[in-house]
């Protein structure tokens, strides 16, 4: 986004809006099971850089395209419908919705809402976002969506075995779960942590707990008991040399993707 763009965008913020259905609903939905009120918190405090490619999303900003052509490999993306569970500020599902997609989105954070509305609006995107949780919107559309992204968010949640069993719920028999989060091993935490926290300053202090991080198996083991198995897992590697990110089938170490069909019968 160029400077100006973004200088617009950010001050479009403090403008009172009601461009979607589910405006006025963002700031008062009752916190659930699967949202921890410190990361709801944290996340709002980020949500006006959001969008700026040098900002504390920058990382997120250059893994995204790799993330939705991870999904498209599985799941013809144009006329799918798709839900992305902790959406924040609309990076992916904007980008699933300019692929054809008919997207829904949630997320616990009301400023991050606020944001992807906003952009949504600016960038001519439909997208249906809504302030809730996977928890709370299965008891509604359980088996309605083809595809269901959660990216970068597990790792956020308090009971990510509660959180995966919703998600699993909301999947449609034969369609699929991708997901992306970070494993939990000793380069992980130098990189996800220290270099990018610390050092780069990629992100804002604080961001990531090591202790929440999941390796693959573990994620494998919460949704098998849901009818989910696991189809192909990647990892996303950053180059220093080239300052971008690529897939990589053989390093899972840091950053990873994992691709789940949920069986017919599911």
């Amino acid at each position: 986004m160029e400077h100006n763009t973004k200088d617009r965008f950010c001050d479009s913020l403090s403008i009172p809006c009601m461009m979607h259905q589910h405006w006025s609903q963002i700031g008062t939905q009752p916190m659930h099971a699967d949202a921890d009120p410190k990361e709801v918190t944290k996340f709002n405090g980020i949500a006006r850089s959001y969008w700026d490619l040098e900002g504390p999303m920058r990382a997120l900003h250059q893994m995204n395209p790799l993330r939705i052509d991870f999904t498209e490999s599985f799941e013809p993306l144009r006329d799918a419908e798709v839900l992305d569970v902790g959406c924040g500020g609309g990076l992916a599902a904007e980008a699933l919705a300019k692929r054809g997609a008919r997207v829904t989105a949630i997320d616990a954070s009301p400023e991050m809402l606020r944001v992807a509305q906003l952009h949504a609006a600016e960038s001519q995107v439909v997208i249906d976002y809504q302030q809730t949780t996977a928890d709370a919107l299965a008891e509604t559309s359980a088996g309605r969506f083809d595809v269901v992204t959660c990216f970068e968010m597990i790792e956020h949640v308090p009971d990510p075995a509660s959180t995966l069993q919703s998600i699993a719920r909301l999947v449609r028999p034969g369609g699929h779960l991708i997901l992306s989060t970070i494993n939990r091993t000793p380069i992980a935490y130098l990189g996800a942590v220290v270099a990018a926290e610390y050092l780069l300053n990629w992100v804002p202090k604080g961001t990531h707990d090591y202790q929440r991080f999941l390796k693959p198996s573990e994620i494998a083991a919460m949704i098998r008991p849901c009818g989910l198995d696991v189809v192909a897992i990647e990892g996303v590697v950053f180059q220093p040399l080239y300052q971008q990110f690529k897939r990589s089938t053989r390093d899972l170490q840091i950053n990873y993707q994992l691709a789940a069909r949920k069986t017919a019968h599911g």
